[in-house]
Formats: C-alpha cells, structure tokens, sequence
C-alpha cells in the first residue's frame, strides 16, 4: 500500500487551488511518530486524492499522543464530514510548536497525561461521553487553549477543509462572487423577482 504523506506547509498555503489537495505521493515516513488512516470511499476527498490512504509524520510527539491530539480535537470541533487527515494536522501543527519549544512539549505531553487520565487511563479508549467530559474538566487551563486555538487555523485554513465545505478560495482576484455564486443558495427556496432583483451591472 502507498500512503499520501500530509504535506504541512502546502496544506496552509491559501493559493493552492482547492482541488489539489496537499498530499503527495512517497513510500517512507520518517519521525517520532506516524499517524495513518484513510480515507472513505466516495468522499469528497477521496475523491481528489491520488490515493484513500494517507500518513503524517511527528517529530517530537508519540503516535500515541498524536492520536490523543487529533481525538481531542474532534470533541473540540465535531464535524462528522471531516475525516481523520484533517484532524491530523492539528497533531501536526501542535508537534511542531513542541519540536521548537521544549517547554511547549512538556506542557503539551503533561496535558495529555491529564486527559488520559481524567478519561479513565485512556483517552482513546474512553467513550465519546468521557471524553467530552475529560476535555471538559481542563477547560481553561493552558492545554487547553493551546490545543483549541490551534484547532481553528489547522482545522479550517487549509485545502482539505475548504474541499469539503466547498469554499472555493478568496475570490477578489477571480472578479469577486457577485457573478460567481453568489446568489446561488440552493439549500433555501428560490425567492421571489421582488425580494431579490437582477445585479447592477452598470
């Protein structure tokens, strides 16, 4: 089986265009830790991926503790459409401020201990209800921050993220969206004439 290493620095880059997803093709991960999965067939991303398997190196972090920081991302912010190689980059995003900073590392490996412990021995063994209520009881604290304020630009600022909400990208230089969707909200029912005129366009 090939794997599709999750590129970081390509995932946060907002000029790649949303269908060619951040993952490129290599044989042989190198690291502290791996973590690996797939993804579902039929997905949206499966769908523009080269391949359904993908994998993330860490550097610093156990793929123990990279899984723990994916998992508890997902109580943070649950989004059943997004799968596990969009939440690796949280793990990701957090095993490089932990690479750079030892004190950073320590914060983020004793916080881990903590939720471990809180959930009972293992966080990623827990039920979905204590986990919610071992991530729930470190609210506030400094792990706590950390990993949630860096799950909205990992989670949501990269190509993965916006393939599956189907965001299409910054817009201005394309000639904004007034003709390009728009008023194309085809989830509500079609307005009337009245409520909703043909553009100026001068």
């Amino acid at each position: 089986m090939q794997f599709i290493p999750i590129s970081q620095k390509q995932a946060h880059e907002s000029s790649t265009p949303a269908t060619q997803l951040p993952l490129t093709r290599r044989s042989l991960l190198k690291g502290s830790g791996v973590l690996m999965g797939t993804l579902a067939a039929g997905s949206t991303l499966a769908l523009l991926a080269p391949s359904t398997a993908w994998a993330l190196e860490l550097k610093q972090l156990s793929q123990v503790e990279g899984n723990t920081l994916l998992q508890m991302g997902r109580v943070l912010f649950p989004h059943a459409k997004l799968p596990d190689a969009v939440y690796a980059l949280l793990a990701k995003d957090l095993d490089g401020r932990a690479a750079a900073d030892p004190e950073k590392a320590k914060m983020l490996q004793a916080g881990i201990q903590n939720l471990d412990h809180l959930a009972g021995g293992s966080f990623l063994k827990a039920s979905k209800q204590r986990r919610l209520e071992a991530v729930k009881a470190m609210e506030g604290q400094d792990f706590f921050n950390t990993v949630r304020g860096q799950c909205v630009t990992s989670l949501y600022d990269n190509e993965m993220a916006f393939a599956v909400f189907g965001y299409e990208g910054s817009a201005w230089e394309k000639g904004g969206y007034l003709l390009r969707g728009f008023q194309d909200l085809k989830w509500l029912p079609a307005p009337s004439a009245e409520a909703s005129p043909a553009p100026y366009l001068g």
